[in-house]
């Protein structure tokens, strides 16, 4: 499967340390959709933002005003337009730095686990309630393992 990628960086962000590279928000998507979208060529932008952008949308879009790590606006296109468009995830930097610190785990592995989180949210998956969590947090880590990052949900309780 090729997946053409939109990356995206906000200008604030243009002196930032740790943003992954290209290959590797390539790399993540192509294996989170691998075998699960319905697209031979799927097209997604992945935007990486500032904490101001995030808010603005979390709050604007979900009525939550604070900044979140990733946010996922899939794209529905009308029966009769088949665009390969899944949509748009949008991924902020210092959340997930800072998330990653917090919970103890290498910027690397937590970016690698929003972007897998979001692309499978732009796929359909959700988490509102427990079996529809545990489906998607199985996949999660199945994605994760293959990629050789840790389960990110090893320390939460069952």
């Amino acid at each position: 499967m090729e997946v053409f990628l939109d990356i995206q960086i906000a200008d604030e962000l243009e002196q930032y340390q740790s943003l992954p590279t290209d290959e590797q928000l390539q790399l993540w998507v192509e294996s989170a959709l691998a075998d699960r979208c319905p697209f031979d060529e799927p097209e997604l932008t992945v935007r990486l933002s500032a904490e101001a952008e995030i808010q603005e949308l979390n709050r604007d879009y979900r009525g939550k005003d604070y900044a979140t790590n990733v946010l996922s606006f899939p794209f529905e296109a009308p029966p009769e337009v088949p665009l390969p468009l899944l949509g748009d995830l949008i991924i902020c930097a210092q959340v997930v730095d800072r998330e990653a610190a917090e919970q103890g785990k290498s910027s690397e592995a937590h970016w690698a686990h929003m972007v897998v989180h979001g692309c499978l949210h732009l796929l359909g998956y959700d988490h509102i309630n427990d079996d529809e969590a545990e489906e998607m947090e199985g996949l999660e880590r199945e994605i994760l393992a293959r990629l050789g990052y840790e389960d990110p949900y090893q320390d939460e309780a069952p």
